[in-house]
């Protein structure tokens, strides 16, 4: 059957480029007619050809196809093979690219072309079933209080008319008859199996027309056969009934709903902790200086807006006026406030503690770090973990196995003379106890949970294949400056050259690094700027970075040079009598800098930058160790220095001299050698070896560079988050093996118990329940890990 699709294309300009892609297309084998309309930027393909055939041609002619990303959220799915018939519907849809479907937070996670249509999608997930619900927001939280609420009574409800049979149960037990009389049974079971469990037939039918089967069918079967055979005994006059195994099983089984949907909204609570955080109106200035009171919505970038003491920040922005300690630790986990005086950059959410600031907003909305933030935490808690492959082939087949099952139950007992009556029960006992709602839940409750807890923190996890890439790692690699160091060098020293004279020399340093916003360059600029020989420093001429060295210009007519050590190597100068200083202050661990005249060439001065260790980098480091993983860092200082750090913070491998793009290179190295790196840097000159790493980690200010380079962002600068980072993701990886050993266990030996009548269906309904609610409370377990200070 031929069918259309239309693609939004990237990348065209003119008429031409339209018929390079249209004969691109036509080239594809199953497209019949390929047409390309510039003016709307789409190509639309007629035929048999697949969706990828056609993108992959689209891009060999040099063009792109636009991609979006979208959130669905589904109702009605209870089990993990709902999760896979959702899945499989979605990616039937004209222009789904791929499809994530996460049981726990109920939604589906999207990567389709630009510009696909919600109708077809929402057709698709009612075709299978479902349905989709509205995303969250004022409106969906009433609905879901309204919907808790309703859970709510009809549990009581079940419970209520359930009651008398739990108590008849417990006198069986005791050998005592306390079961209510047969009509009386029967009034208690009825509105139990077709009102409150009408939804098991409606999910049941769903499942059936899709031609596949979920927990809701099984349940259903069960249920009917159970009530059925216990009327017909009824009517027969017989005395020993068996409504309670349908009652029972229907209370128990809405009970674990009831457990399983609060514990659900438990895991995926750090998202609405984070969406929270934001206030709903603002203090606006206007023109005069007036305070107006508007809505969060009505802010633009630039607007001065006003936050008193005890108010959370409604935008990010650049304070401009006032000062105030600031608590932070809702969005980057630091506990201590941190004082915020002009000129320093604010966050969404934070709270303003003890003064009044005016900020002047960056980001409002959607681009705040705080929007970014919940925007990972969400795409990490939607992720697909390598390992749910194969819990997903194991639901796919799963219902239909358990029906296998459940009539060989029936055959064998029927046929070894145990009467219709208890094979009935023994196989409505199997189809009970084979509950796949604990298969799906066990990865993706885990990974909620285990990513708002780190989120928390102050810890912001990519993906579930981060978790897995983590949890291997054997080497961590720190990048020395800004990473183990705060970044903040000072000018130590500066040590001339015979006949130089100190005040020249660091006018000159000065004017070689006029304008520059590297760390060193700064230091420089504060020491020429704070000093007597100082003053504001006019840039050389003819100035040119030397990228991984230094810098060059023109001063004062003589060509100069400023850099590293290679740099003076390369220049052809020798360290001459400033040889023992340098050896002296590389034996400190500061990193240096040389003064050099190019013609002929000379070392002119010495500059020496301490730069202090963060408070928490020797404890990192000692915290690694203690858990077996070694350390590593890169430094682009000589070795002496870097040696020096290293030894001053217990690390026992370095890498020094190495320019930033050779970070990559030694990454790679050390994997050659067998070894999972975790790479540690800033994300921005880092970005390559984070790339390369095992385990990209950017630390500081998790920015838009730092969260696209690295697997993990780390919202403060505080080294200690580093082994943090490694136990949240080894303890996350260790309940998502707990829940599927429990999830794989419990239906391995509950089967067969109940095939060999030794579970009774009431029994089984108790146990399938308290599976669900066992993976899902042991998954919520991670919710109270902390970072160790």
């Amino acid at each position: 059957m031929l069918g259309r699709l239309s693609l939004p294309v990237t990348g065209m300009t003119c008429a031409s480029c339209a018929g390079r892609v249209e004969r691109a297309l036509r080239r594809v084998p199953g497209v019949v007619e390929a047409r390309v309309n510039l003016a709307s930027e789409r190509a639309e393909a007629t035929g048999t050809a697949s969706l990828e055939a056609l993108r992959e041609a689209i891009a060999r002619a040099g063009y792109g196809v636009a991609e979006a990303e979208r959130d669905l959220a589904i109702g009605g799915m209870t089990c993990a093979s709902c999760a896979g018939r959702v899945e499989r519907a979605l990616r039937r849809v004209p222009g789904v690219l791929d499809v994530s479907v996460n049981l726990a937070s109920e939604t589906a996670h999207l990567r389709l072309l630009a510009g696909t249509d919600t109708a077809p999608l929402a057709a698709a997930v009612a075709r299978a079933g479902y349905s989709l619900r509205a995303e969250a927001g004022p409106d969906e939280a009433e609905a879901q209080r309204r919907r808790l609420r309703r859970e709510r009574i009809e549990l009581a409800l079940a419970f209520a008319l359930a009651a008398p049979f739990l108590i008849g149960m417990v006198g069986m037990a005791f050998g005592r008859h306390w079961m209510p009389p047969g009509w009386a049974q029967l009034l208690l079971a009825a509105p139990l199996q077709f009102g409150l469990g009408f939804r098991f037939y409606r999910a049941g039918w769903s499942a059936l027309r899709a031609r596949a089967g979920n927990m809701d069918l099984l349940v259903a079967i069960g249920t009917s056969a159970a009530f059925g055979l216990s009327l017909v005994l009824l009517l027969r006059g017989e005395p020993h009934l068996y409504f309670e195994a349908s009652a029972v099983v229907i209370a128990f089984v809405l009970l674990g709903r009831h457990l399983e949907q609060r514990a659900r909204r438990a895991t995926g609570a750090a998202i609405a902790a984070l969406l929270a955080l934001r206030p709903r109106t603002a203090r606006r200035l206007d023109a005069a200086g007036a305070e107006q009171e508007v809505p969060i919505a009505a802010l633009r970038p630039g607007d001065r807006v006003v936050v008193r003491p005890g108010e959370r920040l409604p935008v990010d922005g650049v304070v401009e006026e006032g000062a105030s300690g600031v608590d932070e630790s809702a969005l980057t986990g630091e506990s201590r406030a941190v004082e915020k005086h002009p000129g320093d950059a604010a966050s969404t959410g934070t709270v303003a503690l003890d003064g009044r600031l005016v900020l002047r907003a960056t980001a409002v909305g959607a681009e705040t770090r705080l929007a970014q933030v919940a925007r990972l935490v969400q795409a990490a808690q939607a992720s697909r973990a390598p390992v749910q492959k194969l819990v997903d082939r194991v639901s796919a087949v799963f219902v239909p196995v358990v029906l296998g099952v459940a009539a060989l139950t029936f055959l064998g007992w029927w046929l070894a003379g145990g009467g219709v009556a208890a094979a009935t029960l023994h196989a409505v006992a199997v189809l009970v106890i084979a509950c796949p709602c604990a298969l799906g839940l066990a990865t993706p409750a885990a990974i909620m949970a285990g990513t708002g807890a780190a989120a928390r923190a102050g810890i912001l996890i990519r993906d579930a294949e981060a978790l897995e890439r983590a949890g291997a790692i054997t080497l961590v690699a720190f990048d020395k400056t800004g990473t183990l160091t705060e970044g903040r060098p000072r000018l130590e020293g500066l040590h001339p050259a015979p006949g130089v004279e100190r005040a020249t020399a660091l006018a000159a340093a000065a004017r070689l690094q006029a304008g520059s916003e590297h760390p060193l360059a700064r230091a420089v600029l504060e020491a020429a700027e704070g000093g007597a020989e100082g003053g504001e420093a006019r840039p050389a001429e003819a100035f040119r970075a030397l990228p991984g060295r230094g810098v060059e210009g023109v001063v004062e007519g003589a060509r100069l040079l400023l850099g590293s050590g290679r740099l003076l190597a390369e220049s052809g100068a020798a360290p001459g009598p400033l040889a023992a200083a340098a050896d002296e202050a590389a034996a400190r661990g500061c990193t240096l800098s040389w003064l050099i005249r190019a013609e002929p060439p000379a070392a002119l001065a010495l500059l020496a930058f301490a730069d202090t260790p963060r408070e928490g980098a020797a404890g990192a480091v000692a915290a690694l160790a203690e858990r077996g993983i070694a350390t590593a860092m890169l430094s682009g200082d000589g070795p002496a220095a870097a040696h020096a750090v290293a030894e001053r913070l217990g690390i026992a491998e370095v890498a020094a001299e190495v320019l930033p793009e050779q970070k990559a290179a030694r990454v790679a190295a050390w994997q050659r050698e067998g070894r999972r790196v975790a790479m540690v840097g800033d994300g921005v000159n880092d970005a390559a070896a984070l790339a390369t790493a095992d385990l990209g980690i950017a630390m500081g200010s998790g920015t838009d560079a730092a969260i696209a380079a690295a697997h993990v962002t780390l919202l403060r600068p505080d080294p200690t988050l580093v082994p943090a980072t490694l136990a949240i993701t080894r303890a996350t990886l260790a309940k998502i093996r707990q829940n599927l050993g429990w999830a794989f266990g419990f239906n391995t030996l509950g089967i067969p118990l109940a095939a060999f009548g030794l579970l009774s269906p009431a029994l089984a309904g108790a146990a399938m329940a308290f599976s669900s609610v066992a993976v899902l409370s042991n998954a919520l377990l991670l919710s109270r890990w902390r970072a160790r200070a």
